[in-house]
């Protein structure tokens, strides 16, 4: 019975130490769909997209949170990240595939509900045909490295 308690209580001294720290590194987000602040997409993505920060800053090293509103018939050309990138699909169906060249012909289509896990540095191509929400879930700093840099928005 002592042993139990003494492992509860070094537990609970364990997290409670934890949770500490990750609050007074992050904090608190809550959210309902009315309160989210939408913005322009980076120029390192097609036009049309819209974007909100739910946690952490995309910018810097770090776990960040984002959501992303890309329209119908939206598509972003191959692609990779230095970093694995979570995707939940949240409404519509994404479509993505894997490879060096955006090919509309070999993507699956992830319904609402999905997940996507795109591996670090792994070549990657998506596109939609209603619009869609999606929320990524990755590491700090965000960069997404066109496999054709002629492909890259923000460089045209």
């Amino acid at each position: 019975m002592r042993v139990r308690l003494a492992v509860t209580l070094v537990m609970a001294i364990a997290l409670s130490g934890f949770v500490t720290v990750g609050a007074a590194d992050a904090p608190h987000g809550m959210y309902t769909p009315d309160t989210i602040k939408w913005g322009d997409a980076p120029p390192n993505l097609p036009k049309g997209a819209k974007l909100a920060v739910l946690y952490g800053d995309p910018s810097k090293e770090g776990l960040f949170v984002v959501r992303i509103k890309l329209p119908a018939n939206y598509k972003v050309a191959a692609h990779s990240h230095p970093t694995d990138e979570i995707v939940t699909v949240l409404s519509g169906t994404f479509l993505v595939g894997m490879g060096d060249k955006l090919a509309p012909k070999a993507v699956r289509g992830f319904p609402a509900g999905s997940t996507v896990v795109a591996p670090a540095n792994v070549n990657h191509f998506a596109m939609t045909k209603q619009p869609t929400v999606i929320e990524i879930s990755a590491m700090g700093p965000l960069a997404i490295n066109y496999v054709n840099p002629a492909d890259d928005p923000s460089k045209k």
